[in-house]
C-alpha cells in the first residue's frame, strides 16, 4: 500500500492556532471494490491523524492516565475537519484476493507529516513533538523571531 498527502494550513501568528484548510490524499488501494467505502476509510484516517497532530495530548504519570475524559483529551469535531480530497489510485495486488490492498490505517500515516510540513511552510518553524498545540506553535514562532533579532544585531 502506498500513499501520499498534502496539507494546506493557516497559522495565526498572534495565537499560534493552526487551522487545516484542506487535505489532498492519494492512496494506492489495489482494486477499489467499494470506492465510496474507500473514500470513507481515507477520510476517517485523516481525521484521526488530525486529532493526533493538533489536539490529542495523552499523558501518563506513574502508569496512569492524566487525561481520563474528553474534557482534557480533545478530539476533532465536525467543525475541525477540513475538506478532504481523496484520490483513489488502483494498482491491483497480484497476490491478494480480488487485487485489493488495505487502506484503513495507512491513510493516517502521511497526515501528520503533511500538516507539520505545511506549518513549516507557512511560518518557518518545525514542530517536533505532538500535538502541535497553539502554545507550542506560538513559542516556536517567538523563538524564531528572537533568533532573527539576535542575528540582525
Amino acid at each position: 500500500m502506498f500513499g501520499c498527502q498534502v496539507a494546506e494550513v493557516e497559522v495565526d501568528t498572534v495565537t499560534g492556532e493552526v487551522q487545516v484548510l484542506g487535505i489532498w490524499a492519494a492512496h494506492d488501494v489495489g482494486r477499489a471494490v467499494n470506492p465510496k467505502g474507500v473514500e470513507g476509510q481515507i477520510e476517517g484516517g485523516v481525521v484521526q491523524a488530525l486529532g493526533q497532530a493538533l489536539m490529542e495530548d495523552y499523558q501518563l504519570k506513574d502508569g496512569h492516565t492524566t487525561t481520563p475524559g474528553f474534557a482534557k483529551y480533545i478530539l476533532p469535531t465536525s467543525l475541525d475537519v477540513p475538506r478532504i480530497n481523496s484520490i483513489i489510485v488502483e494498482d491491483p495486488d497480484p497476490i491478494g484476493p480480488l487485487g485489493v490492498k488495505g487502506i484503513g490505517e495507512p491513510a493516517m500515516v502521511p497526515t501528520i507529516p503533511a500538516v507539520m510540513n505545511a506549518i513549516y511552510d507557512a511560518v518557518g518553524v518545525r514542530i517536533t513533538s505532538l500535538p502541535a498545540t497553539p502554545e507550542k506553535v506560538l513559542a516556536a514562532i517567538r523563538e524564531k523571531e528572537r533568533n532573527e533579532l539576535q542575528a540582525a544585531e
